[in-house]
């Protein structure tokens, strides 16, 4: 780890704070608001309060390993020799975003196992971009834009499935569910096109405390849009949908 600014140090324990704070809220959210929508759909909302939950734990250990690695020393943050467990970040999202990607397609009406079939196929997609990412994460060997590029395979099917077999699947939604359901896959597209663009950070030059910071702070806030957001979206389909019925 490099010696970081106080400013740099901060900024990055500061943004983990809000998404412990924004999980946090969102989980009690989501499990207080199970009523409001019709039991077909309260499955959905279970999954979004199980997804702030996982993360928020997950936030809470990446809060009490980036505190361990560095240590105040002459105005700066020097590291301690603890290393920091980034690999938390990959754990909560080979649980999680299974998980984002199967909420969304139980508000959809599908028949069982045509439902079941897409989430699986979308849960090993994510399971293998997660899996080959993460590979290239922890890569010493000057492979990490190699595996970059695996893991993109995986999430370019994602947004395949997304746009393509469940785009149809939207169609027999009332005009305002699309709206939902639409923008609900652009907030998908935004936040998760924005970790490519974070992971490959370290080969743009970049020096190390500021990649270091840019990392992690995008991170965070990607997670935050991509899982309390996203839950939230999710929340007004069902809604929405549970007000036609």
């Amino acid at each position: 780890m490099p010696t970081l600014t106080l400013s740099q140090y901060q900024l990055v324990y500061n943004s983990i704070s809000f998404a412990i704070a924004a999980m946090g809220g969102a989980f009690v959210f989501f499990v207080l608001s199970r009523p409001d929508v019709d039991a077909k759909y309260r499955h959905a909302i279970t999954m979004s309060a199980v997804v702030c939950f996982i993360a928020g734990y997950h936030y809470l250990r990446i809060f009490e390993s980036w505190k361990a690695a560095f240590a105040l020393e002459g105005g700066m943050f020097a590291p301690t020799g603890e290393p920091f467990n980034d690999a938390y970040r990959y754990i909560d999202w080979l649980l999680t975003v299974p998980l984002l990607l199967a909420e969304y397609v139980a508000l959809l009406a599908l028949d069982r196992a045509k439902a079941e079939g897409l989430s699986f196929r979308l849960i090993v997609a994510a399971v293998i971009m997660i899996g080959t990412g993460y590979v290239g994460e922890v890569a010493t060997d000057g492979t990490r834009a190699i595996w970059g590029a695996v893991s993109t395979v995986p999430f370019l099917y994602i947004l395949w499935v997304l746009w393509g077999e469940i785009g149809e699947a939207m169609g027999k939604e009332s005009a305002y569910v699309q709206i939902l359901m639409r923008n609900t896959r652009l907030l998908l597209l935004a936040t998760w096109g924005f970790y490519p663009i974070t992971y490959m950070l370290p080969l743009f030059g970049i020096a190390a405390g500021s990649a270091v910071v840019v990392l992690q702070l995008g991170y965070s806030l990607a997670d935050v849009l991509a899982k309390a957001g996203y839950g939230l979206m999710i929340y007004r389909i069902a809604k929405a949908k549970s007000d036609a019925l």
